[in-house]
């Protein structure tokens, strides 16, 4: 790769220096990574994947499904796995971007939204992932802390959740890797045992308690575990960037969706489970869902769900402090990723702290708001791709004059028509969506296909440019 923006020479050999030691303070941040210091192994997208999945949020999304929309267990199951699919299968696609072009996902973004135009996904996903995600987790494992341990108050388990999740994050890439390897057979283990016990005790044919058409409630709880999957969309390569270029990318591919997939599904369905086995007394709390437990397990799994929202947010920082550098802001070298970090980690704490009486309420809004960004940018960045195949990633991604508004008017085409028409949420509902309320929630699918056909034709009408005039899509 010739020399940019993305090519310091100090930031290189400090890169190299680092290698795969865990207890190392990362340096840089979004430059691209030499080969000299590429390393590790397809499989660990497996744990990396699975682990920060292993809490609370997780079985919260099965929840809603049964609990508010109306679906059986056997419903809810059906639609979780479908939504699931979805989002794993694009984050296989996006994580075997990474290591043949060494650099994060929010970099690779600017492809097709160029170096400014790159301001809107970036931006959204930096806020998103490093205070908005941030805050969900961070309460969820504060709430299992303190139905351990209720003699502690909320806001001090909140606290301590927190200060482990930024010590992790601060240290960088490969102690993040290294944790969620660390956690994930006591996780596994943890909430293997609990699910089987949920799923005895629930009724597979028993009602929901929503009052939605059923249709509807399927196509809503279809687009909860969609947002839930594929909100870890936009962070997909800044995990793999660091995997040797000559990286098998089917495999990397495989064990990162793999990792969404099995965990995804099982933890939400034992929501939905838990939801059928309790009834009218379900609600989104660990303690509900660890009180169908032995005592022992329970406390065990509180423990678990606590681990798991360290993990999630180990993820959500570090990739949040990632997109946000990858807006082009000029950074000491050597401190700059983790300066970010620390304020996003700071800031969710206090967004955490405004939340914790209220984590339920807001939580399907949340995720279906997840949903209305990442659609329309994946369209974007998936036509770009297809358009531009065959293409190596190009030096033009570290070139500040780069454009290619085609991106975020096709992004912001597809998320105000497919919300304006087809959201579906408490605050909020689309115009169809009033009239065919049986539709439920298809906000994410049509601002997918908006976005992708948009950005087909916007290329035309906006084609690329940059410094030295138009770029052709060959070179891109």
């Amino acid at each position: 790769m010739a020399a940019n923006a993305l090519t310091d020479p100090r930031a290189e050999a400090a890169l190299a220096s680092y290698g795969d030691r865990a207890v190392a303070l990362e340096p840089g941040g979004v430059e691209w990574i030499p080969d000299a210091a590429r390393h590790g192994r397809p499989r660990q997208m497996f744990w990396t994947w699975t682990s920060p999945n292993l809490e609370f949020a997780t079985v919260a999304v099965g929840i809603l499904g049964p609990l508010y929309w109306g679906l059986s267990l056997t419903q809810a199951v059906l639609a979780i796995v479908a939504g699931t699919a979805l989002g794993s299968l694009s984050h296989g696609v996006l994580s075997t971007w990474g290591p043949r072009a060494g650099l994060s996902q929010m970099v690779l973004s600017r492809s097709a939204f160029g170096f400014l135009g790159n301001i809107l996904p970036a931006g959204l996903n930096s806020v998103v992932a490093g205070v908005g995600w941030f805050a969900v987790n961070s309460i969820s494992g504060a709430l299992a802390l303190a139905a351990l341990v209720p003699a502690v108050p909320r806001g001090v388990w909140l606290v301590v959740v927190v200060a482990v999740q930024l010590g992790v994050a601060l240290a960088g890439h490969n102690l993040v890797h290294a944790f969620e390897r660390l956690v994930f057979p006591v996780l596994a283990v943890i909430f293997a045992v609990a699910v089987v016990i949920v799923f005895s005790k629930s009724h597979p044919s028993a009602p929901g308690t929503g009052g939605l058409p059923t249709s509807g409630g399927f196509l809503l709880a279809m687009g909860a575990s969609f947002g839930y999957a594929a909100g870890w969309n936009p962070y997909a390569s800044d995990y793999t960037r660091y995997l040797p270029a000559s990286t098998p990318r089917r495999r990397v591919g495989l064990y990162a969706a793999l990792g969404i997939f099995v965990s995804c599904v099982v933890l939400e369905s034992a929501g939905a489970a838990m939801v059928s086995a309790v009834g009218a007394k379900a609600g989104v709390d660990p303690g509900v869902f660890t009180g169908l437990l032995p005592t022992w397990l329970g406390k065990l799994t509180l423990l678990g769900i606590a681990v798991g929202a360290v993990a999630a947010n180990a993820l959500n920082v570090y990739s949040g402090s990632l997109s946000f550098m990858a807006l082009g802001v000029r950074l000491p070298t050597g401190s700059g990723r983790a300066v970010v970090a620390a304020v996003f980690g700071l800031l969710g704490l206090a967004v955490a702290f405004a939340g914790l009486g209220n984590a339920g309420a807001s939580f399907e809004a949340f995720l279906l708001v997840i949903a209305y960004w990442i659609g329309p940018w994946l369209g974007v960045v998936f036509a770009d791709r297809f358009l531009r195949r065959g293409a190596r990633t190009p030096d033009l991604l570290g070139d500040r004059t780069y454009t290619c508004w085609a991106g975020p008017v096709a992004m912001v085409f597809g998320m105000v028509v497919s919300i304006v028409l087809f959201s579906n949420q408490t605050n909020f509902v689309g115009l169809v969506a009033t009239h065919v309320p049986a539709l439920g929630d298809i906000a994410f699918e049509v601002g997918f296909v908006l976005a992708a056909a948009a950005y087909a034709v916007g290329l035309r009408l906006l084609p690329p440019r940059s410094a030295t005039g138009l770029v052709p899509l060959t070179a891109v």
